[in-house]
């Protein structure tokens, strides 16, 4: 039985083919597109994903959506109406483009999927399920997690109501238990602080948490009197006079800047410290928050497990944070935890919950085949592109090549890696990467000004063979999907230089021979060169693009950036 699964209409727009319970593909729209956060109906990963698997529409059992349109339009219409007049310019805007397209997003859905397949409205109409926002953050971390029983936490910005869920998993259900409202939200109280410092709201939060490490945590008290309360359950209340994102003008209002006694910082504006002590600040609140609704988690359910979902589950320090204090023996966090993630999610609570299947028997590993569920290039199109551009490059076998980039690597040479199947979720794992060598000294700034164009702050990753884990970094617990930061052991810390922040810190992914066969034999081949399991892994992209998909954009990369080498498969190609 193949359900399809679709985010769509709000950011991250992806779509999701399952078959059975077993994930077969996964993308998001912007990979497609060339879009960042892409939010149009995703007709090209439904293509994708329909072409893949070789079938077409018809051979769909249902289609599930993310969320519930009718409620996310009564939560908008009760919040203008709460607000009244203010917000009337943006309510104004926003209402014919709901009226139209949103509210009765079934109709949308089925003439796009119409025009896409050439189904009849009819046969569309009784294929169509809806999920609500935060259940289907929670399926898609519970269901594909190695777990038959789980405590399930959720947070993000808001979806229908809900900004934050406690629920358990057991079997085939799942059961919400605690919820937190709109407009009390972790994840808007983050973005608020995000567009307070200068970023990009729902693309920018992972700049600020990269920038609070350079900062001291001497605001945390004022956020705590002033802009939040914080229940011991975890559960918790926004002062909403500081805040504008009810009626959609702006993230902050005055009275927030004259409580910090500072305008927001505008883009491309000095980092000030006052920034980073800000940045520090709202990050130490968000933790101690995650935490106690951890501890209450722990407390109703009794599970040994959590699986973590929901934007705010890109928070890697606070992820950091959850496995240091022990509450759960395990962590398992989807790593498409935001709205992507949702159209997995609500294909599999179709699957689970609507048609009440068995839950698949699950081993020892997750379901998400290393979250590399993506689109794959043919070699012989890419020789054929490369022809037609009359681009010199050659084919190494698999020892050659390992050989030769692991060399390449050692010179100080920056590689554009495009291997396999594309990642799904917002990290780049080893198929779409840029790597480079964690020992240069110079490296993290090469790679931020030469090639991402982005912030000199910005941390890059590390990338180490999992059996080497311990003896460079804290902690027992590996990291396949690089959501967790440990610190760098302080005797390895002048060994690489490049992947360790400011505070010692490292966002780790970590690869197993099992995992992503061909990341492991450049790792070893790089380990035996030079005694260094490690690796930079950075998404292959510059600033403001979504990560590349296709060879055409791996080249057009490679080509107005700074990097060295580019490798698809086994091709090789040198500036």
């Amino acid at each position: 039985m193949y359900i399809l699964g679709i985010s769509a209409y709000y950011h991250d727009s992806a779509a999701t083919l399952i078959c059975d319970g077993k994930i077969i593909a996964a993308a998001q729209e912007e990979r497609f597109t060339r879009i960042k956060n892409d939010s149009s109906f995703p007709q090209n990963s439904i293509k994708f994903c329909l072409d893949f698997a070789g079938i077409d529409l018809s051979d769909i059992s249902y289609i599930s959506f993310y969320d519930k349109p009718f409620l996310k339009f009564e939560r908008i219409i009760e919040t203008f109406l709460l607000n009244a007049p203010r917000g009337l310019k943006s309510f104004s805007i926003a209402l014919p483009l709901w009226v139209k397209e949103k509210l009765f997003l079934k109709n949308t859905l089925i003439k796009n999927l119409k025009k896409t397949t050439g189904l009849s409205k009819k046969e569309i109409s009784k294929k169509m399920l809806f999920s609500e926002h935060h259940l289907s953050h929670a399926a898609s971390s519970y269901y594909p997690s190695p777990f038959d029983k789980s405590a399930i936490i959720t947070i993000d910005g808001v979806g229908e109501w809900t900004t934050t869920s406690i629920s358990i998993g057991e079997g085939n259900n799942i059961k919400v238990l605690k919820e937190i409202s709109f407009p009390h939200s972790v994840g808007l109280l983050y973005s608020a602080f995000t567009f307070y410092c200068g970023f990009e709201v729902n693309s920018g939060e992972y700049k600020l948490m990269g920038l609070a490490p350079y900062g001291r945590a001497i605001y945390s008290d004022l956020i705590k009197e002033e802009l939040i309360e914080i229940y011991s359950d975890g559960s918790f209340k926004l002062n909403t006079k500081y805040f504008d994102y009810m009626t959609g003008e702006r993230m902050i209002n005055n009275s927030f800047e004259e409580l910090f006694k500072h305008s927001a910082r505008s883009k491309g504006q000095e980092i000030t410290q006052f920034y980073m002590d800000v940045a520090a600040s709202i990050q130490c609140v968000t933790e101690e928050i995650i935490l106690k609704i951890c501890e209450h988690a722990k407390e109703i359910t009794n599970c040994d497990s959590l699986c973590f979902a929901g934007g705010v589950a890109l928070n890697c320090v606070a992820n950091g944070k959850i496995l240091a204090s022990q509450l759960f023996k395990e962590l398992w966090i989807q790593p498409a935890p935001g709205d992507a993630g949702g159209s997995l999610g609500s294909a599999y609570c179709a699957y689970y919950m609507h048609l009440n299947n068995e839950l698949t028997p699950k081993g020892k590993t997750d379901l998400m085949e290393s979250s590399l569920l993506g689109p794959q290039d043919a070699e012989e199109e890419v020789e054929k592109f490369l022809i037609g551009k009359g681009v010199t490059y050659r084919r190494l076998e698999d020892a050659d090549l390992f050989a030769f980039v692991s060399t390449r690597l050692s010179q100080a040479k920056v590689i554009g890696w495009q291997q396999g199947r594309a990642e799904f979720g917002p990290r780049a794992l080893g198929n779409r990467s840029i790597l480079g060598d964690p020992r240069n000294p110079k490296m993290k700034e090469i790679m931020n000004s030469k090639i991402k164009k982005r912030e000199s702050f910005r941390p890059f990753a590390p990338v180490v063979i999992e059996t080497e884990f311990s003896n460079w970094f804290s902690g027992n617990s590996t990291s396949q999907y690089m959501q967790i930061v440990s610190s760098v052991k302080e005797c390895k810390r002048e060994s690489i230089p490049s992947v360790t922040h400011v505070d010692g810190s490292a966002r780790v992914q970590t690869v197993s021979y099992s995992q992503n066969l061909r990341l492991y034999k450049l790792l070893e081949s790089f380990y035996k060169l030079t005694e260094c399991p490690i690796l930079i892994n950075t998404s292959f992209n510059v600033r403001g693009e979504p990560i590349v998909n296709s060879y055409q954009d791996s080249y057009r990369c490679f080509m107005n950036t700074g990097i060295d080498i580019l490798v698809i498969g086994n091709l090789v190609i040198e500036k």
